[in-house]
């Protein structure tokens, strides 16, 4: 009688992706591989049918995660208007001493984003006062961000569409289904329902990406002073937003030169 061997599945993660930020981080040596590890240069392993491996890291809630020219890296990242005209990152506000809040968002089709969005526009007069410029940037194509920007509504001059995700990639937001689903920092969104049931009021799922993949992204917020970031914040989960008094708190502590 033969014995017939089949050999085991790889072990891999279909759903789950982190960024490869070596290069973008200060301190970001891999960790040793773990047995089996088909990659030596990750601590751990994962495989989408998208995107590339990529590493765990540390939430970056902190500046000192990243290396100084940070905003040089990301100035040079293309995105789109709302109204489709390409632009960097470096013609968005003044590089020299300018402040600006960099706020990511999911995608165009998440109902939380769509009340993050509703928020930020209600902050944006107090931006305006202090002299910040707020650019808000979605997962998605320019369409899918007027859908927002006219359904919302928000103000278009200050949206912004990255569907191939490239400044989500060297910011290392987190990327996956645990964190889009599972994550407990996700709770806080139940405190907000009225908030969030006001913000979706004209909601669509049409603003949805059509590369599904994209709904596993996430946010954050960033303010810089020109190239200089003063301030980073990560989403842990779905809703997992920066405080907006803080975001403003860093803006209005900016010395003037």
């Amino acid at each position: 009688m033969a014995l017939r061997l089949t050999p085991a599945p790889p072990q891999t993660l279909q759903t789950t992706a982190l960024r490869p930020l070596s290069l973008l981080f200060k301190n970001s040596h891999a960790p040793a591989p773990p047995p089996n590890s088909t990659n030596p240069k990750f601590g751990l392993t994962i495989l989408t049918n998208t995107r590339t491996p990529r590493r765990l890291l540390a939430r970056a809630s902190s500046t000192s995660e990243f290396v100084p020219n940070i905003g040089d890296i990301l100035g040079d990242i293309s995105i789109f208007k709302a109204s489709g005209d390409p632009v960097f990152f470096k013609h968005l506000w003044d590089q020299k001493q300018g402040v600006a809040v960099v706020a990511l968002l999911r995608h165009f089709g998440c109902p939380c984003c769509w009340e993050l969005a509703s928020a930020l526009k209600e902050a944006k007069p107090s931006f305006d006062t202090a002299g910040v410029k707020l650019v808000a940037v979605g997962v998605g194509t320019p369409n899918k961000a007027r859908i927002l920007a006219d359904r919302l509504p928000f103000p278009a001059d200050c949206l912004y569409a990255d569907p191939d995700r490239k400044a989500y990639d060297v910011l290392g937001l987190y990327y996956g289904l645990g964190r889009t689903f599972f994550n407990p920092a996700s709770v806080k969104v139940f405190s907000r329902f009225e908030s969030l049931q006001k913000a979706v009021k004209n909601y669509t799922i049409e603003a949805t990406p059509d590369d599904r993949s994209s709904v596993l992204q996430q946010g954050g917020m960033f303010v810089f002073k020109g190239k200089q970031l003063l301030h980073a914040w990560k989403d842990e989960g779905t809703g997992d937003h920066a405080s907006l008094d803080d975001i403003l708190g860093v803006c209005c502590k900016v010395p003037v030169e």
